[in-house]
C-alpha cells in the first residue's frame, strides 16, 4: 500500500511485453523503436564477438524501465543485457560483490541476505538490473549516501573495437567516470564491483509537516541523526504543501514482518485498484488519505532493510495500460531553493492539470564521482509520478509543462534527470548538462565510429549515423 509514496528514481514499473522481438519498446509504451537485431549474450566474450561481428551500430538494454528510447536505436544490434545475470565473486568479509551488469537487484538480494548483507544504494524498488542502474547513476532513500557512484568501485566495460576495459577511480577515472551515468553511450558494461551494507533492522517513523519547516526538520532532526538509514517526503497533490516525512531508522525492535525479503510473485491486485482509484474517481484524494497516508502515521512497522528494499514493480503495473500510462519525472534542486521550487512546481502541475498521483522528496550530497552528474552540489530531489493518456496528443501537451518545470528547475540553479520522456530542448539539455561536451571527446577516444547510441544521445549529442560515416570512408 506505500506504491504512491515510493514511486522511485530512474522507472518504477513492472517489465513489459513486446507482441515483435526486434521492435524495443520501454516502460512507458509510448513508442517503439525498431531495430535488426536482438541478442541475449551471457558472457564479455559474447559480447566482444557480437560486437566483431556486426560492426555496425549498438544499443544496450537491461530491464528497460526507461521512459523515452534510452535503450534503442533505430537499424541497431540490440544488446539484452538480462541473460548476463551471474555472480563473479562475493566478499562477505569485506562487503564487496561483483557481478555481471545484467543480474537484477533482486536476485543479487537472493546471494546476499544470508550473509546479512544489502545494497548499499538503489532505487526504492528491486526489478532493475545492476547495469542500468549504473548507467543512469540511480538512486534511492539512502540517507546522506548519494547516487550509486558512490559505492561503484570498479567496472568492465567493452568499448567500440571489442576491447575490454577495467575501470576504476584509480584506473582511468575519467572513463569510470563518465561510464557511470552514461546511458550506455561509450560501451557495454559487462561487470559492476559494488560496496555492500550490513542488513539491519528498521522502524518505520511518520510525520507530517508545514512545507517551509520541512528543510530545517531534515538539517536538524534527519541529516544529522546516525540512527537514520533511509528518509523521504512525500508531498502529495494538488497543493504539495504538507510533507509527509517517512523515516526508517536503525532498532532493536521486535520485528511486524518476519520475512526478510519480499515473496516474488505476489498478487497486487489491490495495491494496483488503489492507484487506479486515487488517480481517476471522485474523491480519490479521501481515498489516498484514508488507505495510505493514514495508514502510514498509524501503523507501526518494523522491518529487514532487505525487506524494504525488494518491493516489486509489479504493484505499481497500470490497471488501463492500454488507455493510460504512468509516467515519472524528476527535478534536482539545491537546498535552499526548496519552497520556492515547490511552489512553482505546484503552480505549473495546477495551471496543466497534471494528473499527479505524488511527488517523492529525497536528499543527496554532492556527487564526487560521476561526470554527467545530477548532483553537482548537496540537493533535494522531487521525483514525480503522474499518470497521462497513452496518445501522441496527450504526449505533447505533457511537454509543454515538462519544459516549464525543466525552467524552474534550471532557474534555481538545479537539474533534471534523464531517464524519462525527451521533452527537453537541445537547449535545456545543455545548460543542465555542460559537462556534455567532456563527454564526446571521451567518446571520440572510445568509441570513435559512433557504435554505441540511443535515442536519448541521438537527440542532445547529435550522434553521427554509423552506416553514414562508413559509407563516407569507404
Amino acid at each position: 500500500m506505500q506504491a504512491l509514496a515510493l514511486a522511485g528514481a530512474a522507472g518504477t514499473f513492472s517489465c513489459n511485453r513486446q507482441a515483435d522481438a526486434t521492435r524495443i519498446e520501454d516502460i512507458s509504451r509510448m513508442e517503439q523503436t525498431a531495430v535488426a537485431r536482438v541478442a541475449r549474450p551471457t558472457a564479455t566474450g559474447e559480447v566482444q564477438r557480437l560486437l566483431g561481428e556486426s560492426g555496425g551500430p549498438v544499443s544496450i538494454g537491461g530491464a528497460r524501465f526507461s521512459m523515452g528510447g534510452q535503450t534503442a536505436l533505430a537499424g541497431s544490434l540490440h544488446l539484452d543485457m538480462r541473460a548476463m545475470n551471474r555472480l563473479v565473486r562475493l566478499d562477505a568479509v569485506q562487503g564487496i560483490v561483483r557481478v555481471q551488469a545484467g543480474m537484477r537487484w533482486r536476485d543479487l538480494q537472493d546471494i546476499i541476505d544470508p550473509h546479512d548483507l544489502s545494497v548499499k544504494v538503489m532505487q526504492s524498488y528491486s526489478n532493475f538490473t545492476v547495469g542500468g542502474s549504473v548507467s543512469v547513476n540511480c538512486h534511492g532513500r539512502y540517507l546522506n549516501a548519494g547516487p550509486i557512484a558512490h559505492t561503484v568501485r570498479a567496472l568492465q566495460l567493452v568499448d567500440g573495437g571489442g576491447q575490454v576495459l577495467e575501470l576504476g577511480r584509480n584506473k582511468e577515472p575519467d572513463l569510470f567516470a563518465a561510464a557511470i551515468g552514461g546511458y550506455g553511450g561509450l560501451g557495454v558494461i559487462t561487470e559492476v564491483e559494488l560496496e555492500l551494507a550490513p542488513n539491519e533492522a528498521m522502524a518505520r517513523h511518520s510525520q507530517r509537516l508545514a512545507l517551509t519547516d520541512y528543510p530545517a526538520f531534515f538539517r536538524e532532526r534527519i541529516q544529522s541523526d546516525p540512527a537514520v538509514i533511509m528518509h523521504n517526503a512525500d508531498l502529495i497533490p494538488p497543493r504539495f504543501d504538507r510533507p509527509l516525512a517517512i523515516s526508517w531508522l536503525r532498532t532493536d525492535a521486535a520485528l511486524t514482518e518476519g520475512r526478510r525479503l519480499v515473496p516474488r510473485g505476489l498478487d497486487y491486485g489491490l495495491e494496483q485498484n488503489l492507484i487506479w482509484s486515487a488517480s481517476e474517481l471522485p474523491g480519490g484524494d479521501h481515498l489516498r488519505d484514508r488507505y495510505l497516508t493514514d495508514r502510514l502515521l498509524r501503523e507501526k512497522a518494523v522491518v529487514m532493510r532487505n525487506y524494504e528494499a525488494s518491493l516489486d514493480t509489479a504493484s505499481l503495473e497500470p490497471r488501463t495500460r492500454m488507455f493510460s500510462t504512468y509516467l515519472l519525472q524528476e527535478y534536482f534542486i539545491p537546498i535552499a531553493g526548496f519552497v520556492p521550487f515547490v511552489r512553482r512546481m505546484a503552480a505549473i502541475l495546477q495551471r496543466h492539470r497534471v494528473n499527479a498521483l505524488n511527488v517523492s522528496v529525497r536528499h543527496s550530497p554532492a556527487d564526487t564521482v560521476s561526470l554527467l552528474k545530477w548532483a553537482p552540489g548537496e540537493i533535494f530531489s522531487f521525483v514525480l509520478y503522474y499518470k497521462q493518456r497513452s496518445n501522441q496528443p496527450a504526449d505533447r501537451a505533457s511537454a509543454v509543462w515538462t519544459r516549464q518545470l525543466i525552467d524552474a528547475a534550471l532557474a534555481a540553479g538545479g537539474r533534471y534527470y534523464l531517464p524519462y520522456r525527451l521533452h527537453a530542448s537541445p537547449a535545456q539539455f545543455h545548460e543542465a548538462y555542460p559537462e556534455a561536451a567532456d563527454f564526446v571527446r571521451l567518446k571520440r577516444r572510445v568509441d570513435p565510429d559512433y557504435r554505441f547510441g540511443n535515442r536519448l544521445w541521438q537527440k542532445y549529442l547529435s550522434w553521427p549515423d554509423p552506416a553514414t560515416q562508413r559509407s563516407a570512408s569507404a
